[in-house]
């Protein structure tokens, strides 16, 4: 992490991480970003300065629950005919199910 005592951000460096995210910015996006992102960075050097070393590691700070309905094997709301009407309605189908194109490219 940069030390904000001993280096400030300037518009050179921002335009090139700019370039790296292949972002085009202009000279009035770098002058609003850049003091920005120094602040963004600064926060982030306060957070790493922070003493952690009582605090137990945690994934979320409040106490989640999975709400989920059981998986039960239920009959088949539609049945074969069911599946025949919204097949029918499909614009291509094939082996009973819907026929779509390749998603990169080819037959």
């Amino acid at each position: 992490m940069v030390d904000d005592a001993a280096h400030e951000l300037d518009r050179d460096e921002v335009a090139k991480v700019a370039g790296l995210a292949m972002l085009e910015l202009t000279d009035e996006e770098l002058d609003t970003f850049t003091p920005q992102l120094g602040a963004i960075l600064a926060h982030a050097q306060d957070m790493e300065n922070l003493d952690l070393a009582d605090v137990a590691p945690t994934h979320h700070p409040y106490p989640l629950v999975n709400v989920m309905r059981p998986d039960v094997v239920a009959e088949d709301a539609g049945g074969p005919e069911l599946r025949d009407a919204v097949l029918a309605a499909a614009p291509d189908v094939e082996d009973n199910r819907f026929k779509v194109p390749p998603a990169l490219g080819g037959d």
